[in-house]
């Protein structure tokens, strides 16, 4: 009888400890994606990028995360055609050969006061090793919409030189602080709700 309870409880604290990641699909309704940089050493701009796609994983018992996002380079909105157009070409973004932005983290750990992300920052067919800072970082049921959400927002400052990227620095700075406001929904939440949404 004991060695029954014994295993019972053995199997118990694996399935507790053991229990699957979660898995939450970037909303692009809900996420922005920002790029700002010093103009003429007068101002400061803020553009952004209006498609994000990609994933967080989340692992409630560790708490600890992963994510993959997607920025399409090609979306970059600052609210004048002529400078969208410029951005694309071969001396920035160069989408006709690089059209997607990309980060891709190794792992997320949500304990402790100063929360961060390590990963790969990949633009222009450049990948860096960076560190994101993570703020705001919460999963909880989104009153709206019903479903089960998690949100984050994450910084980063890189140097455009190091994504072959460096030229007219006498008009904008080299550094370059990238922003995201990330919301995921989780996955079977989120086939829902697009589903919801396009009326099927």
């Amino acid at each position: 009888m004991k060695r029954l309870a014994m295993l019972t409880a053995l199997v118990a604290f694996s399935a507790t400890t053991q229990a699957a990641p979660e898995t939450y699909v970037i909303d692009n309704s809900q996420t922005s994606s920002q790029f700002s940089f010093n103009y003429l050493g007068i101002s400061n701009q803020t553009h952004t990028f209006d498609k994000v796609s990609g994933k967080v994983v989340f692992d409630p018992v560790s708490k600890t995360a992963s994510a993959e996002v997607n920025i399409d380079a090609s979306s970059v909105n600052t609210g004048h055609n002529v400078l969208n157009n410029q951005l694309q070409t071969a001396a920035f973004f160069d989408t006709a050969n690089y059209p997607s932005i990309t980060f891709k983290s190794k792992q997320m750990t949500l304990d402790g006061e100063q929360t961060s992300m390590s990963g790969e920052l990949t633009i222009k067919g450049v990948s860096k090793p960076v560190t994101l800072a993570i703020s705001d970082f919460q999963c909880a049921q989104d009153p709206t919409f019903k479903v089960a959400s998690c949100g984050a927002n994450a910084t980063v400052t890189v140097k455009r030189s190091d994504f072959n990227m460096g030229k007219f620095t006498f008009l904008a700075s080299n550094e370059i602080t990238l922003n995201l406001a990330i919301k995921a929904v989780k996955m079977p939440s989120y086939i829902q709700l697009a589903s919801r949404e396009t009326g099927k």
